[in-house]
């Protein structure tokens, strides 16, 4: 696999890779080389979480996952943030269905990052908390730059205390 993989390339390559009939050894490898990357990572997290088959996380990819901690740490609890964030503007829209996908997605994240039980991550997660609560800290921009409002960042908080 190419280390320069678009984001989209990235996201149709992550979806051949669960097509594909493989060995777990391989399987793991092969994430653990993708989720190496920015790119890969996003792209592998995009498509997996918003996919069936993140709702029974399998020991291939826990097991890449916790090999290559960074970057998926911080997208993990990013994509928890986000997810449960859309999950309310969604509602407050009255479009249910995208509410229930967003939340699904939030989920997933939150499902995966306890099995995952990664040091990192909750260290992220107290920094996204904090900026959550207080507007300040190393999140603070994130969350303005997304324009999560205070029920928004209250959830964030909550989901956030890991």
């Amino acid at each position: 696999m190419s280390k320069s993989l678009t984001f989209e390339e990235a996201i149709a390559y992550t979806e051949n890779l669960f097509k594909a009939t493989s060995s777990d050894r391989e399987l793991q490898q092969a994430i653990a080389d993708l989720v190496s990357t920015d790119n890969g990572a996003r792209g592998f997290f995009v498509f997996y979480l918003t996919n069936t088959i993140a709702d029974r996380p399998t020991q291939p990819v826990i097991q890449a996952l916790q090999d290559v901690p960074a970057p998926s740490a911080e997208l993990l609890v990013k994509n928890l943030a986000m997810s449960t964030a859309m999950a309310i503007a969604h509602r407050r829209n009255q479009n249910e269905t995208l509410a229930l996908s967003s939340q699904q997605v939030s989920d997933r994240t939150a499902n995966l990052i306890q099995l995952l039980n990664l040091s990192e991550v909750k260290r992220i997660a107290d920094l996204m908390q904090h900026s959550a609560q207080s507007g300040e800290g190393e999140y603070a921009n994130f969350l303005t730059k997304w324009g999560y409002d205070s029920e928004q960042r209250a959830a964030i908080a909550s989901v956030t205390s890991l």
